[in-house]
This record gives structure tokens, C-alpha cells and sequence, in this order.
């Protein structure tokens, strides 16, 4: 089902602030050499669940920053909701994904390079399966 106009002007404000929370909370914690971008926000139709996905660079932090960000949620959402009050009568529930499409993309470049070959090694193949 497609997303309303709605859903997709919520989840762009949404995107924009909550990016702007989250380096505002790395900077207030001296977390520095991490990169994280908000790379989508996708919100249920009835606006009661918002599903950030999340880039991080460089990609062995990810895992701990992710549980880490998902820890701090209500934080998170309270700091959100003061941001979006006069747009949003009710903050919707933040739920957190990691968006691993840089990872994907990169390993096609290597691909394409031949520094990793799919054909001569089927067990790259195994890596971008869900499980």
C-alpha cells in the first residue's frame, strides 16, 4: 500500500528532526568519529508508529549505536515531540532499523571491481539474505 501525502510530509519532519536530535545527542555525550544519517522515516497510517531507519558510517560501530539509540528511545521520542508540537498532536512510537544499503552498494562496487567475485566465491552470495 502506498504511503498518503500525510504520512510522507510526517515522516520527512520527522526525519529532519529527528537527525537533528540524534547528533545533538552524540555531541552532548563526546561522541565523535561516527557518522549517523536518518536515511528514511516510513509512518503506519495511522500515525502511531514511526520506523527510522538509520545509516552509521563506519559500519563495525552500528550494532552498538543502534541498541544504544534504541536504549534512549523515550529520550529521544520526549525531545522529538518538543520539536514537532505544533505540527503533531501525538508523537508516534519510534522504532529503529539499521539501513545497511551503503554496505550493499559497496560490496556491488567490489563486485563489479572484481575484489569480490559472487561467481568464483557463492558464498558472498550468503551475506545480503535475511534471515
Amino acid at each position: 500500500m502506498e504511503e498518503t501525502n500525510r504520512q510522507k510530509k510526517i515522516g520527512g519532519v520527522l526525519q529532519r528532526d529527528l537527525a537533528d536530535v540524534i547528533q545533538q545527542e552524540l555531541k552532548t555525550n563526546n561522541v565523535t568519529g561516527i557518522i549517523v544519517s536518518v536515511s528514511k522515516v516510513k509512518v503506519t497510517t495511522d500515525l502511531s508508529i514511526a520506523k527510522a531507519y538509520i545509516s552509521i558510517f563506519p559500519a563495525k560501530d552500528a550494532k552498538g549505536l543502534l541498541e544504544e539509540l534504541t536504549a534512549i528511545k523515550s529520550k529521544l521520542k520526549h525531545q522529538l515531540a518538543q520539536r514537532t508540537k505544533n505540527q503533531l498532536r501525538k508523537m508516534p512510537e519510534l522504532s529503529f532499523y539499521l539501513d545497511d544499503s551503503l554496505d550493499y552498494i559497496e560490496s556491488i562496487e567490489k563486485a563489479v571491481k572484481g575484489e569480490e567475485n559472487p561467481i568464483e566465491n557463492p558464498d558472498l552470495l550468503d551475506k545480503r539474505k535475511k534471515s
